[in-house]
């Protein structure tokens, strides 16, 4: 490049706008500005085009309003009603569960009153011998030493109002928790077990039906307490776990109440008498000849990989 000559204006230098700068000087894109003026510079709408504008948009603001207005009369006007069949619900809910109670306890009584009966028909080893038995199956109450495994729901928050959460998440304890405790229990010793005074046997379910628990169809609720009745190691074991080494992980990052403790003298009610189903063996109404395709009864003859040698169904 060469110099400048002497007396010469050196030539002035451009400068390309910064695009940031250029967008801060002038937010608005040029086209809105364009007709925003354009808006400006035009007429008014005058006569009926203005007068009918004006009319819609209060027609419109109007019947809005309306709407609102007699949604709100009607909720309001049904709330009374629906307020109505929920107590009586409520009550008509209690009332079953009391009659249920009373019935229960009945049964209880009727069923003791049997089992003098039947001790006194029988010899004493007789007596002894099925007195062992229901304790087994657990149609007997039993006695003795255990651990008592509590499990509660953490506190509930007064955020649910705002955040529409009903309770229910990982700081609530599930049906799938407490059946990892009763099973691990079990593996751990125990000779009974009975959850909020639900005496588990061999056909005793733990399932959940919407928010609530129930074991063998009857709800419980938390506080939930796992008893179990075994032998002097069955706390050890049990602290050795997998169930209880997960419900501490859950209780410590969710503030779950979960706590294993001793308890002398224990004692498990009966179960209700399980209704059992026994398979029967099918009949054919036309028997048909030896040899001429007969279908012979489960279990006789050859069997294919799979197939069982006893009748299918069994006791369940």
């Amino acid at each position: 490049m060469s110099a400048p000559q002497d007396g010469a204006k050196p030539p002035a230098r451009l400068f390309t706008p910064d695009f940031l700068t250029e967008l801060f000087q002038n937010p608005l894109d040029p086209g809105y500005a364009d007709a925003a003026a354009r808006r400006r510079e035009a007429p008014a709408a005058a006569g009926w085009r203005g007068v009918s504008a004006r009319a819609v948009a209060i027609v419109v603001v109007v019947a809005v309003g309306f709407l609102f207005a007699v949604a709100y009369r009607e909720t309001v006007a049904d709330e009374p009603s629906r307020s109505q069949a929920r107590a009586a619900l409520i009550a008509q809910i209690k009332q079953r569960e009391a009659e249920t109670d009373e019935m229960t306890a009945r049964a209880g009584r009727l069923r003791e009153e049997v089992g003098r009966q039947r001790d006194a028909a029988l010899s004493g080893s007789q007596a002894a011998r099925l007195r062992n038995l229901e304790a087994g199956t657990g149609l007997g109450r039993v006695r003795g030493d255990g651990v008592v495994v509590r499990l509660a729901d953490a506190p509930v928050q007064d955020n649910g109002a705002v955040t529409g959460d009903s309770g229910a998440g990982p700081s609530r304890v599930i049906y799938s928790d407490l059946q990892k405790v009763a099973n691990d229990l079990w593996a751990a010793g125990a000779e009974a077990i009975a959850i909020n005074g639900q005496r588990l046997t061999a056909t005793s379910t733990i399932r959940s039906a919407g928010a609530a628990i129930l074991v063998d169809f009857r709800p419980v609720t938390s506080p939930y307490e796992v008893s179990a009745i075994g032998p002097r190691s069955l706390r050890d074991r049990f602290d050795d776990s997998r169930s209880a080494y997960l419900m501490r992980r859950v209780a410590r990052d969710t503030g779950l109440s979960f706590e294993v403790r001793r308890a002398d003298d224990l004692t498990l009610p009966a179960a209700p008498e399980p209704r059992l189903r026994y398979a029967q063996p099918s009949v054919s109404p036309n028997p048909s000849p030896a040899g001429s395709g007969a279908v012979r009864p489960s279990g006789t003859g050859s069997s294919g990989p799979g197939s069982s040698s006893s009748p299918s169904g069994g006791v369940r």
